[in-house]
């Protein structure tokens, strides 16, 4: 083995994590940023990069169910744990609830932030376990990421949507409900 590849081994790690349960193996730097790994290694470009500093929180992944910004995130830190991204939301390629809230009441626009929005409302989604989240609740929640062309409340709006939709009741006054039929009624 050369010198140079020997180099280029001791620089890197060996990591093994899951991300939206599937099981990745990378080898990268031990300081790479998380978010480059997603991206680049992962082919999951759904996280985006905004400031590149944290403050803004387009990066914004769950990290053994807590959120991170991933750019601010070594990539040895991920070593084991679960992560979840935004693609992570959608089940079988359908919109989940929360996604569908977003589109519905113009939550996303721009796009930048709404990756990180939506995984940060996830979170919350979580843990109110079944009732709907307070204003001031939704906003402290996504206080991390920011948002430039929405104003906020439709943001807050969708979550509070997929909240009800999602809320215990609402499903059970949904499947105690009769169908109903598309089109009119044949006489």
């Amino acid at each position: 083995m050369s010198t140079r590849a020997l180099g280029a081994r001791a620089t890197t790690v060996a990591l093994s994590f899951t991300v939206n349960g599937r099981k990745h193996q990378v080898r990268v730097p031990p300081m790479k940023r998380l978010l480059d790994v997603l991206r680049d290694e992962c082919g999951l470009t759904g996280t985006k990069e905004g400031c590149g500093e944290g403050e803004c929180g387009a990066c914004t992944v769950l990290l053994d169910g807590r959120s991170v910004n991933s750019c601010l995130v070594p990539a040895i830190q991920a070593d084991g744990a679960k992560l979840v991204t935004v693609e992570g939301l959608a089940a079988r390629g359908r919109l989940s609830a929360l996604q569908r809230a977003f589109v519905e009441r113009g939550g996303a626009q721009c796009g930048i932030c709404t990756p990180g929005m939506l995984v940060s409302a996830y979170e919350l989604l979580g843990r109110s376990r079944g009732r709907v989240p307070s204003d001031p609740e939704v906003r402290d929640a996504l206080a991390g990421n920011l948002c430039r062309c929405t104003g906020y409340q439709k943001i807050v709006d969708a979550v509070q949507a997929a909240a009800r939709e999602a809320s215990p009741r609402r499903r059970a006054a949904t499947k105690s409900r009769p169908a109903r039929r598309l089109g009119k009624a044949r006489r």
